[in-house]
């Protein structure tokens, strides 16, 4: 057990390049105990905590001007709990490394989004999810946490505690996650069917396409009238595999999806008006092939151009007037969005500040290349999310405070009075959450 670092403030970034801090001093913690006697001693000096894993998040969630816990050694599997398929794992464990993890006891995580570069406490603190509509986030496979309080003392949340729906997406305000416990299912193989599409054919029908589906997603190039779609069907373990050879996932992921992408949208910030161009052979090149191999390799995928996120939820029932507005808002500004526009979707869940809370719901998910200003098409986009009952992803870059967002999460006073509790004086606030919680 120990903890290193601390001795000099060194800046902080997140991935996405939209966020900077200089926190006090920095610690690298590799076990529970580490992480007790870091909280305790910040606490007892009088400065703020907060816990960082891969800084995937494009808010300030992270952020802070104390001490920044950085959870990267605090990785890895602590136990399997025999014939119920929950396993525990430390809070800074990265989502890609799960599945080797768990792969000796023939265990899978439900469902996954497409990026697996996070920490397995960062994702679900923020609300990360995949897609399928009779699939919750990653904050529902949460069967357990252990939670380290302003003290250093531990706080172990059991499956039934009342309190783990709002500690299982805490936003970081309940404590330091130590460890999670996930409700695993037996590991399974996955069917993909990728193509590209006619908008409008994709769009008609998409109510029963979507629940006919175990995982469907599509993307809308902006520009063009083509969507890029993925259905993904569950089959068993034992399934036959047909995966993709390594020249096909190299031609898609690493040339297609990252490199000649990266290229296209520097492209696009010099000379913007070749942007519909790119995205009409974009969105015809993306798609056209079918597969079958173990999930994690199916639902995740390698994404290494920077970009910055807005992602609302909104009833799923409303998607198709949604996306409509979203159309129009993008044709009257005559933008030229290199980026397309992400749908997903989600079964309503139970955690109390989940963007699925108590309601099917879809994702529209629209982003823009880092070099690029995005804070017009952002608060255009979200204006029409918020007409239509939208949440933000907590993770993910939105300007709604505690006030505005009260208003659209049914035990958020519930929520702020748990935080009440187990932090008083607010030693894991930050000023994202002075902003979205409140003082």
């Amino acid at each position: 057990m120990s903890i290193s670092g601390g001795k000099t403030a060194r800046p902080w970034r997140n991935w996405g390049r939209s966020v900077s801090a200089v926190p006090l001093r920095m610690e690298q913690t590799d076990s529970a105990a580490a992480l007790q006697r870091s909280v305790a001693a910040a606490a007892a000096a009088g400065s703020r905590v907060k816990a960082v894993g891969a800084g995937h998040s494009f808010t300030a969630i992270a952020a802070t001007d104390g001490v920044l816990l950085d959870l990267k050694r605090l990785q890895g599997l602590i136990g399997v709990e025999p014939g119920t398929g929950r396993v525990r794992l430390h809070a800074g464990t990265r989502l890609h490394r799960i599945p080797d993890l768990l792969a000796p006891y023939g265990l899978a995580m439900p469902n996954l989004g497409d990026i697996d570069r996070q920490s397995i406490a960062g994702a679900v603190s923020t609300g990360t999810h995949g897609t399928g509509a009779g699939f919750g986030g990653l904050s529902t496979q949460v069967a357990g946490l252990t939670l380290i309080q302003p003290d250093g003392g531990v706080l172990n949340l059991a499956d039934g505690d009342p309190l783990l729906p709002a500690a299982a997406l805490g936003l970081g305000a309940l404590g330091v996650i130590a460890d999670v416990t996930l409700q695993c299912v037996p590991a399974f193989v996955l069917h993909a069917e990728e193509r590209s599409e006619p908008l409008a054919e994709v769009l008609q029908g998409l109510p029963d396409r979507v629940k006919a589906a175990d995982h469907f997603e599509f993307y809308w190039f902006p520009h063009t009238d083509r969507a890029a779609t993925k259905t993904n069907t569950r089959l068993p373990g034992t399934a036959q595999r047909r995966p993709l050879g390594p020249a096909g996932r190299w031609i898609n992921e690493t040339l297609l999806s990252n490199t000649v992408f990266r290229a296209a949208c520097a492209a696009g910030v010099a000379v913007p008006a070749v942007i519909p161009a790119v995205n009409k052979t974009a969105a015809r090149l993306l798609g056209g092939r079918e597969y079958s191999d173990a999930s994690p390799r199916v639902f995740t995928q390698r994404r290494t151009v920077r970009f910055r996120e807005m992602e609302y939820a909104v009833p799923a029932d409303r998607l198709p007037a949604v996306f409509d507005a979203l159309r129009q808002v993008i044709d009257r500004h005559r933008w030229r969005i290199s980026f397309p526009v992400e749908v997903r979707w989600a079964a309503a869940d139970d955690r109390w500040l989940s963007t699925a809370y108590g309601r099917d719901t879809a994702y529209l998910a629209v982003h823009r290349y880092y070099r690029e200003d995005c804070r017009e098409y952002f608060a255009a986009v979200e204006a029409v999310m918020l007409a239509h009952g939208g949440r933000p992803h907590w993770g993910k870059m939105h300007s709604l405070d505690a006030s505005a967002l009260a208003e659209r999460y049914p035990r958020f006073a519930d929520f702020l009075a748990v935080r009440d509790q187990l932090d008083p004086d607010r030693v894991f606030g930050n000023a994202y959450l002075e902003r979205v919680l409140g003082p």
